[in-house]
């Protein structure tokens, strides 16, 4: 869209050399993780301070010149893309930790930081924040999304995890969602409105989130079994006997295949569960010995451990970086990255028949999965010149999607809606949409906050 002079000369009254619209930059701001097609906006402003962020919504509010929060750039759906133009807003300046408050196990942070940041800022604490995305995201966009990750089995998501919020609604007021008390009933649960919003109601300037103490023992282990339904059913058991299991992942053969190229690793090209298990240390090990019952009971190979920290990060260093080994299985590929997530007692069929899918699709497909939680991950790697592949991708995405719905599942376990799965969620929730429509409408009337994302409407600033 055309930004008026006057709002151009203002925006750089504020911002100086802070206000870009070099095409580079503007280029990679309209870009994430994922496959959607990029979007680049007119302007990219980098806020420093509360007070600038307020002064730059009240300008946006004024011009209605739409506004597009960014953070890391990891986002899977197209979330921070600017399908209408307007101003992206990168929060990466505001990184800092605000507070820590020991005794009551919670913090307040910008929403620039990342995860990895925090948990190194809060090492001298004896606390941690767990949420683990695998990519390093922003604390904000984490928010933003409903972020989740490998460790929610335990400890929950980011709507379990975000105490408040400081937010700028779309006419440039500043709130706050909650206190720092652990539980209230008093009024709407604004913040729980907020998380996983994905930027169409408000800019996030600060978070206050629930941290956790840093557990005394830590045990990490993989598992091999012979087939993938043996891997979902010993899931399945681990959860319905309560172990406290604080992650467990599951590869499939492809996958490991290249994790074991990509980071040097020789697992067993075989359906593997990668399991951790955190608290004291006669605890961790009772649990752990459990599990690993459990699975021989369910056909699963002789358990493989790492204890010493430096094994389990590199174990799960090759998990999180699942989407780089992923691409090495066919260089110059793209990776069609999408999530669903279905009752555990639905799992291994919609893992079963996925797989069909992906045989009969003649892609290169890995699988990771949240299995504790019911949701997996495809990567679908294909060549986004060729329109066969790309249709081939898009059918078996589709088809995915659709078998997740019809098992009450999910669209999205955790990457959100963004532009990508508006459709979806329409077959999802049906009128209640209309409801959240209604929700939007009220708040950001001129439909300037992140415009395009989770349904859509035709005009933005309008």
């Amino acid at each position: 869209m055309a930004l008026d002079e006057s709002f151009l000369q203002q925006a750089c009254a504020i911002f100086g050399e802070r206000l870009t619209d070099a095409a580079a930059v503007r280029q990679a701001h309209g870009l994430s993780e994922a496959y959607h097609a990029p979007h680049p906006p007119d302007l990219v402003v980098f806020p420093e301070s509360v007070v600038e962020a307020q002064q730059l919504v009240q300008l946006c509010a004024r011009f209605k010149v739409p506004m597009i929060p960014f953070g890391a750039g990891t986002s899977l759906e197209g979330n921070a893309s600017a399908p209408h133009g307007g101003v992206c807003v990168d929060m990466t300046r505001m990184n800092q930790v605000i507070e820590i408050n020991a005794d009551d196990m919670d913090c307040r942070v910008q929403p620039g930081i990342s995860r990895k940041t925090l948990n190194t800022q809060l090492k001298d604490s004896g606390l941690f924040f767990p949420i683990d995305p695998g990519a390093d995201a922003s604390i904000g966009g984490m928010a933003s999304t409903r972020a989740s990750g490998t460790m929610a089995v335990r400890y929950g998501t980011m709507r379990e995890n975000v105490i408040g919020l400081e937010v700028v609604m779309p006419n440039g007021t500043l709130i706050r969602t909650s206190r720092r008390a652990r539980k209230s009933s008093a009024g709407y649960d604004l913040t729980k409105l907020m998380v996983g919003s994905e930027g169409t109601l408000g800019l996030i300037t600060e978070v206050t989130l629930r941290l956790y103490p840093l557990p005394e023992a830590v045990s990490a282990a993989t598992c091999p079994f012979t087939c993938l339904s043996d891997a979902v059913r010993c899931v399945i058991e681990i959860m319905q006997m309560g172990l406290s299991v604080a992650r467990i992942e599951f590869l499939d053969a492809v996958m490991i295949r290249g994790v074991n190229q990509y980071a040097g690793m020789s697992h067993a090209e075989a359906p593997t569960l990668f399991l951790e298990f955190h608290g004291t240390e006669q605890g961790v090990q009772e649990q752990a010995q459990r599990a690993q019952e459990i699975a021989l009971g369910h056909g699963g190979e002789k358990f493989q451990w790492a204890t010493r920290p430096e094994d389990r990060s590199r174990l799960w260093s090759a998990r999180d970086n699942t989407l780089y080994a992923g691409l090495g299985l066919r260089p110059g590929a793209k990776a069609m990255i999408t999530d669903v997530c279905v009752p555990i007692s639905q799992l291994a069929e919609c893992l079963i028949e996925t797989q069909k899918d992906i045989v009969s699709s003649q892609l290169i497909v890995p699988i990771v999965g949240h299995v504790g939680d019911g949701n997996f991950h495809l990567l679908i790697l294909v060549d986004p010149e060729n329109a066969d592949e790309v249709s081939r991708a898009r059918h078996l995405h589709d088809t995915m999607v659709e078998r997740a719905l019809r098992l009450q599942g999910t669209c999205t376990g955790e990457h959100g809606i963004g532009t990508g799965k508006i459709d979806f969620l329409e077959q999802e929730l049906g009128q209640a949409v209309d409801v959240m429509r209604c929700v939007k409408a009220a708040i950001d009337p001129d439909n300037i906050m992140n415009p395009g994302k989770i349904f859509r409407k035709e005009t933005a600033g309008a």
